[in-house]
């Protein structure tokens, strides 16, 4: 049975509108108007169209951040998606760690994303639930009155190059370099920061598992799902991913089924500054990517050629007699 870890109020969340300048050298952003609780932002999350991909200006929505998390972990790495069912889009989809950016943090969206980290990825070994480190800064520990934290082993989380344009809070160019684009759909930004997450060497019998909170009635509930770890780990080989999708639990990987699946649109194709796509195909974008998806799983292949051994030995029998 999920078990609840933390509860909310939604109202206590709050945010402001953007407006946002772009070119083809970069994009800076400032906030406009007042601050927006979490129902009024998703009511402002209308579709803008843009003539221009590489140069408009026009006021958003909201800002969004995301990780794309680079998991290594034995000596491989891995990016890190979650599994969410998006309630304002009545559609469930493969993203990466994303969220909201509040008011008080729009000039420093990284620490929106190391929050998100904290929130969304959980690490368990027997020991406990291990915490973490972006260089001298301890993360939170949000959910530390329900489960027990590690003292000692915390995962190191650390920069990675970032993207080419730059992007700027009015003035101030931001830090680490995150990806950006429009997305029109939601009229919204968004900025991912290109994350690596380290596990120690020490950290044995580790299992993962995603934590996302939900709006229920007037509150926020955040729950964990044993059943359902809803965090996937896609492997990397010499930087580039796998068209391979595997859970992790007590050290080990367990094949994850892509039939059906959506990713998010931060996977779809970008164009200039805009991405128009709400979400995209799995094998959609394996085959954009040049990807060549694994053979399908041998083991019912290797029933099939025991029931012909068998078969085998049966017939010449009936016809001995």
């Amino acid at each position: 049975m999920p078990r609840t870890l933390i509860r909310k109020n939604p109202s206590n969340f709050k945010t402001l509108p953007l407006f946002v300048e772009a070119t083809p050298e970069g994009l800076s952003y400032q906030s406009v108007g007042r601050p927006l609780n979490f129902s009024q932002t998703l009511q402002r999350r209308r579709p803008v169209t843009v003539a221009d991909s590489e140069r408009f200006a026009l006021e958003l929505a909201n800002l969004g951040v995301s990780v794309r998390l680079t998991l290594h972990w034995q000596n491989r790495d891995y990016w890190v998606l979650v599994r969410q069912r998006r309630q304002d889009r009545g559609d469930v989809v493969l993203k990466l760690i994303s969220g909201y950016v509040p008011a008080h943090e729009l000039n420093l969206p990284l620490h929106t994303a190391i929050q998100e980290i904290a929130e969304e990825c959980l690490l368990e070994t027997p020991e406990g639930w291990l915490g973490g480190r972006f260089n001298d800064t301890w993360l939170p520990a949000p959910y530390s009155s329900a489960l027990h934290y590690r003292e000692a082993l915390p995962f190191r989380l650390s920069p990675l190059s970032g993207s080419a344009r730059p992007v700027r809070c009015a003035n101030l160019q931001l830090i680490e370099r995150p990806r950006a684009y429009v997305h029109l759909p939601t009229a919204s930004l968004q900025l991912i920061y290109d994350l690596r997450l380290d596990v120690p060497k020490e950290a044995k019998s580790l299992s993962l598992f995603h934590v996302d909170e939900r709006l229920e009635g007037d509150q926020l509930v955040a729950r964990l799902d044993r059943k359902r770890p809803d965090l996937y780990l896609m492997p990397l080989q010499d930087g580039h991913p796998l068209a391979e999708l595997y859970t992790l639990k007590k050290d080990q990987l367990y094949p994850a089924s892509t039939r059906g699946l959506f990713l998010a649109e931060s996977f779809a194709r970008q164009e200039g500054w805009l991405v128009r796509d709400e979400r995209i195909r799995w094998k959609d974008w394996v085959r954009q990517q040049g990807l060549t998806p694994p053979a399908k799983d041998s083991g019912l292949a290797r029933l099939r050629g025991k029931a012909k051994q068998l078969l085998k030995k049966i017939v010449p029998r009936k016809a001995a007699r």
